[in-house]
C-alpha cells in the first residue's frame, strides 16, 4: 500500500487557522487572564502595548482589567520567550521559568561574551539574590550599584542585563505595565512577588520525558498551529525541545505547508474554511500573532516582513498585513496603507480605527482617517 500523503495547507488555510487560534476571527469571549494563558503570554516590551492585544481579541474589554491583573499579582512581566518582556499568568511564570534558564544566559553572552569572561555567574547570581532576598523592587541601576565593588573592571549594562533578564527570576513590578501609567522597570524576584517558589527544572528523562517542555509544545499549537518545528522554536527560542516534538508526535497529526514542509498540530484544533471571513483587525506593536512564527507568509507578505521586528503596528484586512496605524497628537488613529484598499475595506478600516480611537481615549475622541502611505 502507497504511504499516505499529508494535506496540503496552503497560505490562506494556515491564516485562517492562526486567526481562530488567536481570537482574530471571531472575538472571545474569555477573561483577559485565561485569553493570556491561551496565547501562551502576551509580547510586552512596549508597556502600553499588550492592552490593544486583548481589545482586538476580546468581545468586551476595559483596561483597568489587565492593570487588576498586575497590581494582584495574577500576571506578571517577565523576560522569557526569546529573551523579551512577556506578560503572562503568574502559574505560568512559575512553571516556565525554569525551563528558560539556559536560553536567556545563552543570549546575554551572546552579546557580553567579552564582559563576562572572567565573571563567574554563580557567584554573581547568589550575590544579586541576596541583594534582592528582602522583596523590595529595585532598578537594574541600583541592584548593580550594590554589587559593583566586588566586580569593578565589568561594565555595570552587562552586570545588569546578565542579572535581570536571565540570572535571576524576577518579574517588572507595578506601576510599569499598568494602564497609562509611567515608570521605570523595577524588578522584584518572583518568589518574593508571588510567595512561591519557581518550579525546578526537571531533568529530561527517558523518550523525552520533559512536561514543561511538552507543555510547551501543546500551548504553541493550540495558539498558534498548524507550525513547523522552526517556527515553535522561533516563538519560545529554546532548541532543546524536540524530544519533546518525538514524544507528543503520536497523539499530533501532520499536514505540509505548500512548499513541502511538515507542519504539526493538536487533533481537534481549529482549521476553519480558507474561504471564511476575516474581519479587519488592529495589532499592537510585535504581537505574536506576525511574530510567532519563523515561517510568517501565512500572515505578512516577505516584503513587509521587517515591519513586525521594526514595532510598526499593523493593520490586518482579509487576515492579512495590509497596513500600520498611529496615534497622532490630536488622539486621531491614522491609518498608512502597504497597498491600495478597496472602498469596502477603507469603509471597514475606518470603523475599527474609530472604535480603537475610542478605546484609547476612553471615549474620549473617535477620530481616524486613511493616510498616503509614505516613501
Amino acid at each position: 500500500m502507497p504511504a499516505k500523503t499529508a494535506t496540503v495547507l496552503d497560505d490562506r488555510a494556515l491564516n485562517r487557522a492562526t486567526l481562530a487560534r488567536q481570537a482574530l476571527l471571531a472575538p472571545t469571549d474569555l477573561s483577559p487572564l485565561d485569553t493570556v494563558a491561551h496565547l501562551g503570554g502576551i509580547q510586552a516590551q512596549e508597556p502600553q502595548e499588550p492592552f490593544v492585544g486583548l481589545w482586538a481579541r476580546l468581545r468586551s474589554f476595559a483596561p483597568v482589567e489587565l492593570s487588576d491583573l498586575l497590581t494582584e499579582r495574577r500576571a506578571v512581566r517577565v523576560h522569557l520567550m526569546r529573551r523579551t518582556v512577556h506578560l503572562v499568568t503568574a502559574e505560568d511564570a512559575l512553571a516556565w521559568r525554569s525551563r528558560f534558564d539556559a536560553m536567556l544566559r545563552q543570549r546575554v553572552m551572546g552579546v557580553y561574551r567579552e564582559d563576562l569572561k572572567d565573571v563567574d555567574l554563580a557567584e554573581l547570581a547568589a550575590a544579586g539574590r541576596a541583594v534582592m532576598s528582602d522583596g523590595e523592587p529595585r532598578s537594574m541601576s541600583e541592584l548593580v550599584a550594590a554589587l559593583a565593588e566586588r566586580w569593578p573592571a565589568v561594565g555595570r549594562r552587562p552586570l545588569g542585563e546578565m542579572l535581570v533578564s536571565a540570572l535571576l527570576p524576577v518579574a517588572q513590578a507595578p506601576p510599569r505595565g499598568l494602564w497609562r501609567a509611567r515608570g521605570g522597570v523595577r524588578n522584584v524576584l518572583l518568589s518574593s512577588w508571588l510567595g512561591r517558589e519557581i518550579d525546578p527544572l526537571t531533568p529530561e528523562g527517558p523518550e523525552g520525558a520533559d512536561p514543561v517542555g511538552q507543555a510547551l509544545v501543546r500551548r504553541y499549537l493550540a495558539a498558534y498551529g498548524p507550525a513547523t518545528s522552526t517556527d515553535l522554536r522561533s516563538w519560545c527560542g529554546l532548541a532543546g525541545l524536540p524530544a519533546a516534538v518525538s514524544a507528543l508526535r503520536p497523539g499530533l497529526v501532520s499536514f505540509r505547508d505548500q512548499r513541502g514542509r511538515e507542519l504539526l498540530d493538536l487533533p481537534d484544533a481549529p482549521r476553519p474554511d480558507p474561504d471564511a471571513p476575516a474581519p479587519v483587525r488592529f495589532l499592537p506593536a510585535f504581537d505574536n500573532a506576525v511574530l510567532g512564527y519563523h515561517y510568517r507568509s501565512r500572515i505578512i507578505d516577505d516584503e513587509h516582513r521587517g515591519l513586525s521586528v521594526a514595532g510598526e503596528r499593523v493593520v490586518l484586512v482579509d487576515g492579512r498585513v495590509a497596513a500600520t496605524w498611529r496615534t497622532g497628537k490630536d488622539g486621531a488613529v491614522a491609518v498608512i496603507p502597504l497597498r491600495p484598499l478597496h472602498s469596502s475595506e477603507q469603509d471597514e478600516v475606518v470603523e475599527q480605527a474609530e472604535r480603537l480611537a475610542l478605546f484609547l481615549s476612553e471615549g474620549g475622541s473617535d477620530r481616524a482617517r486613511i493616510d498616503a502611505p509614505t516613501g
